[in-house]
């Protein structure tokens, strides 16, 4: 039996498909791309039939971000083909498709990975030069047919057109595949029915809709049996489990153990789970405080700091003074997914198939071993778990003594146990107010670790560096024209083990940063927005953002008394102002009432998908800051039933309003920008209403200064 290894989602979510063929390969340009019988490709990115259907293989995988819609967007707008007739596919792992911004955010060379929201910054321009080279070699073939000069031509709605005549782009595939590709292609320049701007209808919706589009979870190949697991804690191994309680048990298959995990084998799942269960299994682990907030205060009070950034001389100018001061923390925080670890595997003749949702399909391709295939899956957890697949290794072992496909499920709670948590940070805060009141000195002396670095070097099988990576404090620098500025950072040694989160380290470093600027106005004894403002004019984007964002929320000053506060962010290439409205309840939970943000990202590709990431991200990180906090034992976050976390209902939900400012700038990330500026500006409101300054993430009220 044959098994996808791609899926196929057309324009206007018409259907999802099976691909497969026989690599018909176009003579002028090399491709990657495997070709159905009458299709033909244009590159690594692009392949159009006969019928004028064009298909899109998009590199970065789809975590409901919509990069499915955005990456073909761009490819239909520059190639000058109907939106309905396009179609996405994922890339090959060949190799060839490896991140254009990598370097820039200090990972491997070419790596291929979908994180940090760079996903339209990195491969915009790749896939508008590829939609180009194809554009020119399809009006090539036109004006060959015709006669004419290919300047005399025109593309639209997936026709070439000249005067009154047109050929579409499948009856003009064929001949034009087999061109020379031009060397420099020239990129559109009319403006009539461009596609790029246009909210156009997500690819996907349709397939997540109705079910069709299939998880890690909804893989059932030929006589597969199901596993459950767990494993041990960070530094641990299994000690102990009974086998004895198990014999017998309903539809078991097997039972197999390493150091690193014990599994159990049956006919379904949940028969895997009750004997997994009944069997109790027992694991070593380091014993570790149930608040690691002291690990962190440690390290900032002991820790050797490294210089991260320097302006000014920060040192001669606080000389003799007293710097206003204030520490802020942000805890360690699961990704709370719905989706638990799962992965498939197949293994014959020694090589490995495997089926699972990753992030960095290549790197987690080539950590299963020398001759395996790797077949990506859509991703159900959106805020980032997903850069790592840590069932695959447990279920190639246990298909390999089984010599039968076997799909390994953690439960939901085994789950939250082994998170790759994003690390937290604790930070402490000084300023010097200078003339007018406005900053003269500012430095942030944060401890913290480096999730996304550590995720790296699992995924790549090297040992954690214990420095901090280049990005591991991205957005720790004020955008505000502070003349002194100090920028000091200690790695945090954690008994936990941290990973990748959307918008992180941006949304913790944004909490210090606006909460502080926070604190500095209100001591200069100026209005947040104006104290903010005097300080943008090296940042006009973010100026305007902050302006938009008060202009639409009727923004009353923040005063003592209002329920407003404000804050600001710029990261990932893009721009945010908000405005929240906020109020402690009776209950002393936090309730927020509105959100109302102005986004400058650049070129909206599709400004449905901005809004729709913008107004996810305040709410995701409204439930990251509303949560409690989870308690650690053994370095692992311990489990809680996800109806008791007390996490933002639909009836609780504020209303948000966001607002994109029309930008001609390169696009810039969006999915983790929306988490960045929630925390502090729900703070600030919390502050002009009551007088209380929260400093800690998640929020307690009770705790509050």
């Amino acid at each position: 039996m044959k098994v996808d290894r791609r899926t196929l989602l057309i324009g206007g979510g018409v259907g999802v498909g099976l691909v497969v063929g026989f690599g018909l390969w176009p003579r002028g340009l090399r491709s990657d791309l495997t070709t159905t019988r009458g299709e033909h490709s244009f590159g690594n990115y692009i392949k159009v039939a006969r019928d004028g259907r064009v298909t899109v293989a998009v590199p970065q995988v789809e975590t409901g971000q919509g990069i499915w819609t955005a990456l073909p967007q761009i490819v239909a707008d520059e190639l000058g083909a109907a939106w309905e007739a396009v179609g996405v596919e994922p890339a090959p792992l060949s190799g060839s498709y490896g991140n254009p911004l990598a370097e820039a955010e200090g990972w491997p060379k070419d790596i291929r990975v979908t994180a940090n929201s760079t996903s339209v910054r990195a491969y915009e321009q790749p896939l508008r030069e590829a939609a180009a080279t194809a554009r020119m070699m399809l009006v090539g073939a036109a004006a060959d047919r015709w006669v004419v000069k290919p300047e005399e031509c025109d593309v639209a709605d997936g026709f070439v057109i000249n005067g009154g005549r047109t050929l579409t782009f499948g009856e003009l595939a064929e001949e034009a595949a087999s061109r020379s590709p031009p060397r420099h292609p020239a990129f559109r320049t009319s403006a009539k029915q461009r596609l790029v701007g246009q909210p156009l209808q997500r690819l996907d919706a349709a397939a997540k809709s109705d079910g069709s589009l299939r998880f890690a979870g909804d893989v059932r190949l030929p006589g597969m049996l199901f596993a459950s697991a767990r494993m041990a804690p960070p530094g641990g191994r299994l000690t102990d489990f009974s086998r004895e309680a198990i014999k017998g048990a309903p539809g078991l298959r097997h039972v197999s153990s390493r150091d690193e995990w014990v599994a159990v084998v049956a006919d379904s799942w949940w028969a895997a789970e009750r004997a997994l269960k009944a069997s109790d299994p027992k694991f070593s682990g380091p014993r570790t405080a149930p608040d690691p907030r002291p690990l962190f205060e440690d390290a900032l009070a002991n820790g050797d700091a490294a210089e991260w950034f320097s302006r000014g001389d920060y040192d001669a100018t606080v000389r003799g003074s007293r710097p206003l001061a204030a520490t802020y923390y942000v805890a360690p925080s699961q990704h709370l997914g719905l989706e638990p670890l799962s992965a498939a595997a197949r293994v014959s003749g020694g090589n490995a198939e495997i089926w699972a949702a990753s992030q960095a399909p290549e790197m987690a391709r080539a950590a299963a071993g020398d001759g395996a295939v790797f077949y990506p899956m859509s991703v159900g957890e959106p805020s980032g778990r997903a850069l790592e697949s840590d069932a695959v290794p447990i279920a190639i072992a246990l298909a390999g003594e089984l010599k039968r496909p076997v799909q390994v499920t953690l439960s939901q709670s085994a789950s939250q146990n082994q998170d790759r948590v994003s690390p937290g940070a604790l930070a402490r805060m000084t300023a010097l107010p200078g003339q007018g009141g406005l900053t003269a000195a500012w430095q942030m002396r944060v401890a913290t670790a480096d999730g996304l670095a550590s995720a790296l070097a699992r995924l790549g099988r090297r040992s954690s560096s214990s420095k901090l990576g280049p990005t591991a404090l991205d957005g720790a620098i004020p955008p505000y024209a502070v003349p002194n500025v100090r920028i000091e950072a200690v790695t945090a040694d954690l008994p936990l083990s941290a990973g990748y989160m959307r918008g992180s380290p941006q949304r913790e470093l944004a909490f210090f940063t606006e909460s502080f600027i926070d604190e500095l106005a209100r001591a200069a004894g100026m209005e947040p927005l104006a104290f903010r403002m005097a300080m943008l004019g090296t940042d006009p984007r973010l100026a305007r953002c902050f302006q938009g964002a008060a202009r639409l929320a009727g923004w009353d000053g923040g005063a003592p008394g209002s329920t407003m506060g404000i804050a600001g962010c710029s990261a990932f290439g893009s721009h945010i102002g908000l405005v929240a409205s906020a109020s402690i309840g009776d209950d002393q939970r936090i309730r927020v009432h509105r959100l109302v943000a102005a986004v400058d990202c650049g070129r909206a590709i599709n400004p449905g998908l901005v809004r729709q990431q913008i107004e996810g991200g305040l709410l995701w990180a409204l439930a990251q800051a509303t949560v409690p906090a989870p308690e650690w034992v053994a370095g692992m976050p311990r489990a809680r039933p996800m109806g008791g976390l007390s996490l933002p209902r639909i009836g609780d939900a504020p209303d948000v309003h966001v607002e994109i400012i029309p930008s001609s700038e390169g696009p810039g990330g969006v999915s983790g920008l929306g988490t960045t500026v929630l925390a502090p500006a729900v703070a600030n409101a919390i502050f002009a209403g009551t007088g209380k300054r929260l400093r800690s993430l998640p929020f307690e009220p009770m705790a509050a200064a």
